[in-house]
């Protein structure tokens, strides 16, 4: 399976929960795949591992997810990402998952970076947020010298003070400058709001489609995007997640602004 050679879109919830929410919103997924003829790749976690409580949900855990992403597979047909937190999972979440993902927190993790790359697969790295983009030519080194297949970066906003987070738009030219990979624009993580929610990440998601129409002029190469029907009870990342129902007629936006951006 080649992946990341055309346009795509990475989305999904932010964790996994049951399989009738997770086939939900993986069944929309591929009904817009088809209608935009638009490869798509379905994500979700198994394992928040970076919350800020200790009690905050954390997803159903690395056998049970692995479950529920395997049923979504085969009852879709989508690929499927999902991110690790520990060398340890790479090998038997690669029996599972298309792609593997390194969150932004552990972008500069080594031994989880080998460990991941070593299983061949496509790996999405997502740029740490206090990195600037030519630091992650070193991050894809590690990938590349270790056996990865292909390796793309994913800009997810820098921070800007306390609880803020910016993008700045030369980053995909200068990621893929400095790095020579396909670079991936998270637009629902770019507008969260780090420990602004009672110690939780809030959001701002009505900057979402501003952000995304102006990566997307900006040559991102691929997109990431958080969604859910009811964004309001999902357990992670709900204040920035795009719903459900609105991401079909932003990719209609995305795609026509692709055409002319690449006249």
């Amino acid at each position: 399976m080649t992946l990341f050679q055309d346009f795509t879109l990475i989305a999904g919830p932010c964790a996994l929960e049951d399989d009738a929410l997770n086939l939900e919103i993986a069944g929309a997924l591929a009904q817009l795949g088809r209608a935009f003829d638009l490869p798509v790749i379905f994500k979700a976690s198994f394992d928040k591992a970076n919350r800020s409580r200790l009690d905050s949900p954390r997803g159903p855990g690395l056998e049970e997810g692995l479950r529920r992403l395997e049923r979504v597979k085969e009852e879709t047909g989508l690929p499927v990402l999902t991110d690790i937190h520990e060398p340890g999972q790479a090998e038997p979440v690669s029996q599972v998952v298309d792609v593997l993902q390194i969150p932004a927190f552990l972008c500069r993790q080594t031994d989880l970076m080998v460990a991941a790359a070593r299983t061949g697969l496509p790996m999405n790295v997502k740029k740490g947020q206090w990195m600037a983009p030519e630091e992650m030519a070193a991050v894809v080194e590690k990938g590349r010298r270790s056996g990865a297949g292909t390796i793309a970066v994913t800009e997810r906003g820098t921070f800007f003070g306390y609880g803020n987070l910016v993008v700045d738009m030369r980053s995909f030219r200068r990621v893929r400058q400095s790095c020579s990979v396909p670079v991936i624009f998270d637009g629902t993580h770019s507008v969260q709001r780090p420990g602004r929610k009672d110690g939780s990440s809030g959001g701002d998601p009505e900057f979402i489609p501003m952000l995304v129409r102006a990566a997307v002029a900006a040559g991102c190469d691929h997109l990431f995007l958080e969604t859910h029907p009811r964004p309001e009870t999902a357990p992670s990342d709900g204040a920035n997640m795009l719903p459900l129902d609105r991401l079909q007629a932003l990719m209609a936006e995305v795609l026509a602004l692709r055409e002319v951006v690449s006249r």
